[in-house]
């Protein structure tokens, strides 16, 4: 076959560099061309565009406003090839005080709301320029910047903004190009200009330094900073996580609670947030809302949401920081376009780069008004010359044939340049007056003095600086701009602990898991024998299962019967009233499934003179530092390691005795013989059982051990359906052990009358069960100082004065402390005694020593 006459014009190409190419081309002309702010007026094209046909239309602050599809139109029909909607979306965001933190367009009509409203279209709108924009666009007119043909070729557009104002960092910018984003937030404007006039007096300035005058972002919708490690990322590397939260205030309405949102975190939609809270308040997701509602008027916002009355603000809005955008994550990545090419900036070298840019600009303005300076100083030394030979200089005219021969003679005959020559046969006769002469050579010498003063500028950086320091004050006078969000060190400098008084409370839990706390002050105290007071209702097949007291302050430990551990702050358990339900445990901590709560245990530290002794049911003990308890997350942490059918009756912190050596080893079981004779080396822990039996032993004999072990024995069983039901420390012989059984009876011990042993052992009677007496419910360490708090099965709690307890002998059954009317005492607690008695009827049972 012959070869084809067009062989010769076919080039082959491989597909893959083809397209390779193609795409590398197409992405940058999106970075450069779009989506990506220039790092030196912060501004994309399509606003740079937007502004420069503003200014071309005359359209500045002090002008009238000129309706929006006319700005839009210009600017399509000569610079900004694209689609109308995404031209007028641009002006419209820099139209609106809520996006910008200065803005740069002036608006009129509707131009959009935080509620997610769109603009009007752009047929309704008008729009005009304001000072910001014009300080962007200053100077324009005098060489300052590039400028580089329009997309057909029929005029030109500058490249950059002479851009007086940091608008990059002031108005940040976010955008999404090929393969890189931007997203950088604003700041105020009084700080950025503290922060540069830092850097024009010291140019090596740390970044520490520059954040005592430039703090962090700065939004123009206000709200929160917690942590200052994300803005110090942001402004070290060029990337940073912010955690912005909206600004809130509660307020009383009668004895409800009101949370208030005052601001809203930047860029969220405040409608939305508002359907968001209530269809999390409809699938019952957060307990506590009872009505949300918009009182936002031009004022400022205002959303407000209405508690319940058993409600806690702080867990509510806990709540709604979580599963809202109440709180948000602002990512920070500073990438910006830098000669053409994209890069991450640090905030020092994005304030480097503006400072660069604004002497780039002085030098060339200098320089542009230098030679306008001279060349008008150039005229003027002519007309002065024709002046001063004013009768030679019409002689020479009159007899000159024409112009160019005039002209020709002028230069010849006064060694004046074609401009001179020009300028004098362009003189008016009235030029020729004595005045008009004085004006001639005063503004020569005002010339001559100003070019001498712009040479000096060039010669000098000082003088530049200066100059940028001054316009920066000047910037800063016109435009006041103080600092309208929070900024907190970190995420616990907003604590609510500081605002909650710390008082006394109990703290109730039921046997379904609701729990609850109370000031103490409202159980009124009665005298042994009283009937007591209902702390709870409760359904049916529910009863208070456990009970203790602590001050808002404490922290609360968990301990549950799989040895599981969480932690809580007693502020965080919503108050409620005496007969108040209280709330689902499960909704406060993550238990498992059928887990169940032994011992809470409130502790204002976790000291490492402390250790955490665990109780099992099976007569197990094990001592851990307290510290290894102290990172507790929210799904818990294992605390014990339990046998098969083994499980956490209660848990006690213990302070360390002597220091000993930490062991691991789980088989640390030892035999000691019951019958010798032990001495006390400090404190010594009591351990009791359901069939009245205890053990008192060392603290010493239960040895440290680490979190994750098992245990050592800390009494034998005489009876086999025996097991442990408690456990307490004592610091001496001298306290007294309060003993109460199911039926109500109790009884005050010595703790010197319970023989030391060493642990192992099977122990001492504790108290002497008969059927009167049921078995053993509990003990705890008491003195006079102490109320006695029992509950029974059906949630009644008594508040019992401990003096009014009979003191007994260790094996004696003691007297009636709880008239239980056919009922049962399930637990026993003890709280501080109130300051003021209640004089109530009282109830005495009488006293029995069986």
């Amino acid at each position: 076959m012959e070869n084809s006459i067009f062989d010769e014009d076919i080039e082959v190409v491989d597909v893959e560099d083809s397209i390779k190419t193609s795409y590398l081309d197409y992405s940058m002309s999106v970075i450069i061309g779009r989506a990506l702010p220039d790092a030196r007026d912060g501004l994309k094209p399509v606003h740079r565009r937007i502004l420069y046909a503003m200014n071309d239309l005359g359209v500045r602050s002090n002008q009238p406003y000129k309706k929006s599809a006319r700005i839009v139109g210009d600017v399509i029909g000569k610079y900004h090839p694209h689609g109308d909607i995404a031209v007028y979306d641009a002006l419209v965001r820099m139209a609106q005080p809520f996006s910008m933190r200065v803005t740069a367009i002036d608006g009129q009509g509707n131009f959009g709301s935080v509620d997610g409203d769109g603009a009007a279209a752009m047929r309704y709108t008008e729009a005009r320029m304001t000072i910001l924009a014009e300080e962007l666009l200053r100077d324009l007119d005098k060489d300052t910047v590039d400028f580089t043909p329009n997309y057909d070729g029929s005029m030109v557009e500058p490249d950059v903004l002479p851009a007086r104002v940091p608008n990059l960092l002031l108005n940040g910018s976010s955008g999404i190009a090929v393969g890189m984003a931007t997203n950088i937030p604003p700041h105020s404007l009084d700080e950025l200009v503290d922060g540069i006039l830092l850097l024009l007096e010291k140019k090596d300035s740390s970044l520490e330094e520059l954040m005592v005058h430039i703090k962090g972002p700065d939004f123009p919708t206000g709200g929160i900073i917690f942590g200052k490690k994300g803005i110090i990322d942001a402004y070290k590397t060029g990337r940073g996580r912010i955690k912005l939260r909206a600004k809130t205030h509660i307020e009383k309405q009668g004895s409800k609670d009101i949370i208030v949102i005052d601001e809203l975190p930047y860029q969220v939609n405040k409608a939305n947030l508002i359907i968001k809270i209530s269809d999390l308040v409809k699938a019952k997701e957060i307990d506590g809302i009872s009505e949300v509602r918009d009182e936002s008027d031009r004022e400022g916002t205002r959303v407000v949401i209405e508690l319940k009355r058993d409600a806690m603000s702080d867990i509510v809005l806990n709540h709604l920081f979580k599963s809202t955008m109440m709180e948000v994550t602002f990512g920070v990545i500073m990438l910006a376009i830098d000669n053409k090419e994209p890069k991450i900036f640090s905030l020092i070298e994005l304030l480097n780069l503006f400072l660069s840019h604004r002497k780039t600009v002085i030098i060339r303005r200098t320089i542009f008004e230098l030679q306008k300076a001279r060349s008008r100083a150039h005229i003027l030394e002519g007309l002065k010359i024709a002046l001063d030979n004013i009768d030679d200089v019409i002689a020479l005219i009159r007899s000159s044939a024409d112009t160019p021969s005039a002209r020709d003679g002028l230069m010849s005959k006064f060694g004046l340049s074609e401009l001179q020559a020009n300028a004098i046969l362009d003189m008016r006769l009235n030029k020729l007056t004595g005045l008009e002469r004085d004006k001639l050579e005063n503004e020569l010498r005002g010339l001559l003095k100003e070019i001498e003063n712009l040479e000096n500028i060039l010669k000098s950086e000082d003088l530049i600086e200066g100059i940028i320091k001054d316009e920066l004050l000047e910037v800063k006078a016109k435009f006041k701009c103080p600092r309208i969000t929070e900024i907190v060190d970190d995420y616990d400098d907003i604590d609510i602990e500081d605002l909650i008084p710390n008082e006394n409370m109990v703290v109730t839990i039921t046997h379904r898991g609701y729990i609850k706390r109370v000031p103490s002050k409202t159980y009124e105290k009665q005298k042994r024998g009283g009937k007591g007071k209902v702390a709870i209702t409760t359904y049916d097949d529910d009863f208070i299962e456990r009970f203790f007291t602590c001050d808002t302050h404490d922290t609360l430990m968990f301990i549950t019967d799989r040895g599981q551990l969480y932690w809580l702050k007693v502020y965080k358990i919503p108050e409620g009233s005496r007969t108040a339900k209280g709330k689902a445990v499960v909704n406060l901590i993550e238990l498992q499934p059928d887990e169940k709560i032994m011992a809470i245990i409130p502790t204002t530290d976790f000291d490492e003179s402390k250790s955490l002794a665990f109780f099992t049911k099976e007569g197990i003990v094990k001592r851990t530092k307290l510290s290894e308890y102290s990172n507790i997350r929210s799904v818990g942490i294992k605390a014990i390691n339990l046998d098969e059918n083994d499980e956490v009756v209660t848990a006690l912190i213990i302070d360390n005795p002597t220091p000993t050596d930490e062991l691991n080893d789980e088989n640390l079981d030892e035999e000691f013989d019951e019958a010798a004779e032990v001495t006390s080396d400090g404190q010594m822990l009591l351990v009791v059982t359901k069939k009245g039996m205890c053990i008192k032993f060392n603290v010493s004999d239960a040895r440290e051990i680490g979190r994750v072990s098992r245990g050592v024995t800390a009494l034998k069983f005489k009876e086999e359906n025996d097991y442990v039901i408690g456990a307490a420390v004592l610091q001496s012989d001298d306290q007294e052990i309060l003993s109460v059984a199911e039926k109500g009876i109790g009884k005050r011990t010595q703790a010197s009358e319970y023989r030391l042993q060493r642990r192992g052992g099977k122990g001492v009677i504790c108290m002497k069960l008969t059927p009167r007496t049921g078995d053993l419910v509990g003990v705890v360490i008491v003195d006079d100082e102490m109320d006695l708090m029992a509950l029974t099965t059906s949630g009644k709690m008594i508040r019992v004065d401990m003096q009014s307890i009979r003191k007994a002998g260790r094996n004696t059954s003691g007297v009636k402390v709880v008239n239980v009317d056919g009922e049962e005492v399930v637990n026993i607690a003890i709280c501080p005694k109130l300051e003021e008695e209640d004089d109530e009827s009282m109830l005495d049972i009488g006293e029995s020593d069986e």
